[in-house]
C-alpha cells in the first residue's frame, strides 16, 4: 500500500522556519506481506527436505545449502517483522515511529549470515581433511529445487530497488539459486569421478558466494546504522542545489541520514538575507528535494543574517 507524500510548514518564531515532508517512499512502501508469507513457507519446506536428505546422503554440501536457506527464512521473518513495525504510527518516545527497525533488521540479517558461513566453512575444512562418502544422486535430486529459490526471488523482483530489506531478500534468493546449481554440479562430478572431496570443496565455494553476495548488505546496513548519507544520494549535489535556490547565499549544518531503509531525512540552515514569502519557498524546496534526490523528510531553517549562525551542528 503506497503512502502519498504530504508537505507542511511550521512557524517557530523569530527568523527560523522549518519545512517538513511527511511520507514514505512509494515504491518501497508497498505491502509485501503476502510475498514474505509465501517465500517463508516455500523455503522452510525446502530446508526440511534438504536437512533430511543431507543426513541420509551424508552430504555437507546439502547441509551448507540448507543452512543458507534457513538463514534466508530467518532473514525473511526479520525483514517482514521490521516492515510491520515500520508502519506503526509515531508517538511517545518514538517520534519517528519504528521506521529504523528496518535498518536493524538488515544489520541483524547480515551478521547472522556471516556467523553461519563460519560454521559451514569449519565443517567443510574438516571434511576436506577426512573426506566421507556421499550419495551423489540424492545431492543432485534435492539441490534441483532451484525453482524454489527463483520463485521466491521473483516475489521481490519489483521492489528490489530502493529498499535494503527487499533488495536483500531478492539478492539472497537469487544467490541461493546459484548455490543450489553449484551443489547439483558437485553431485554430478562426484557421481562421475567418485571423488568425495568435491563435496566439502563445493561447500567452501558456497560460503564464498554467500559472503560475496552479502558483503554489500552488511556494509550498507552498518553505514545506515551510523547515520551515513544513504547510497545513491550525493551530499555535495544536495548542498549545491540548496545553495542555488533564489535568495540563498550560504548553506551550512547540512545533515542527511536514513530514517529507515526506504526514507531519508535532511536538516539544513539556509542563509537568506532578504528572505520573503518563506512558506512558499519552503514548500518548493521540499518538493524539489523529494523529486530530485528522494529525500522524504526535509527540515530547513532560514537565517536572515550571519549573526543567526549557530556555532554547533
Amino acid at each position: 500500500m503506497a503512502i502519498h507524500d504530504a508537505h507542511s510548514q511550521h512557524r517557530h518564531g523569530g527568523h527560523h522556519h522549518h519545512g517538513h515532508d511527511h511520507g514514505a517512499h512509494d515504491a518501497a512502501s508497498a505491502d509485501y506481506g503476502r510475498a514474505f508469507a509465501i517465500g517463508i513457507s516455500l523455503n522452510l519446506i525446502f530446508v526440511i527436505i534438504e536437512l533430511v536428505y543431507g543426513v541420509t546422503a551424508n552430504s555437507v554440501a546439502l547441509f551448507a545449502d540448507a543452512g543458507h536457506n534457513l538463514s534466508d527464512v530467518l532473514a525473511l521473518v526479520v525483514a517482514w517483522g521490521a516492515a510491520i513495525l515500520g508502519r506503526r504510527p509515531a508517538g511517545g518516545r518514538f517520534t519517528y515511529g519504528l521506521r529504523g527497525s528496518s535498518i536493524l533488521a538488515a544489520l541483524f540479517n547480515a551478521l547472522t549470515i556471516f556467523v553461519a558461513c563460519g560454521a559451514i566453512a569449519s565443517e567443510a575444512v574438516q571434511r576436506l581433511i577426512t573426506p566421507l562418502p556421499v550419495v551423489s544422486r540424492d545431492v543432485i535430486l534435492v539441490a534441483a529445487g532451484i525453482i524454489v529459490n527463483l520463485a521466491t526471488a521473483m516475489l521481490f523482483f519489483r521492489g528490489r530497488h530502493g529498499d535494503l530489506n527487499i533488495r536483500s531478500a531478492f539478492l539472497h534468493m537469487t544467490a541461493d539459486a546459484a548455490v543450489s546449481a553449484g551443489v547439483v554440479v558437485a553431485g554430478l562430478l562426484i557421481f562421475l569421478t567418485h571423488s568425495f572431496w568435491i563435496d566439502p570443496l563445493a561447500s567452501l565455494l558456497v560460503v564464498a558466494v554467500i559472503l560475496w553476495s552479502s558483503w554489500g548488505l552488511l556494509r550498507d546496513a552498518i553505514a545506515l546504522s551510523l547515520q551515513a548519507v544513504p547510497r545513491g544520494i550525493d551530499a555535495e549535489a544536495v548542498s549545491d542545489h540548496l545553495a542555488s535556490l533564489p535568495g540563498v547565499t550560504r548553506v551550512h549544518h547540512l545533515h542527511i541520514w536514513a530514517m529507515s531503509t526506504t526514507e531519508t531525512a535532511l536538516t539544513a540552515h539556509l542563509v537568506m538575507p532578504e528572505a520573503a514569502d518563506n512558506d512558499a519557498f519552503l514548500a518548493r524546496a521540499a518538493e524539489n528535494l523529494a523529486g530530485r534526490f528522494g529525500i522524504d523528510h526535509a527540515t530547513l531553517q532560514i537565517e536572515n543574517g550571519e549573526d543567526c549562525i549557530s556555532p554547533h551542528h
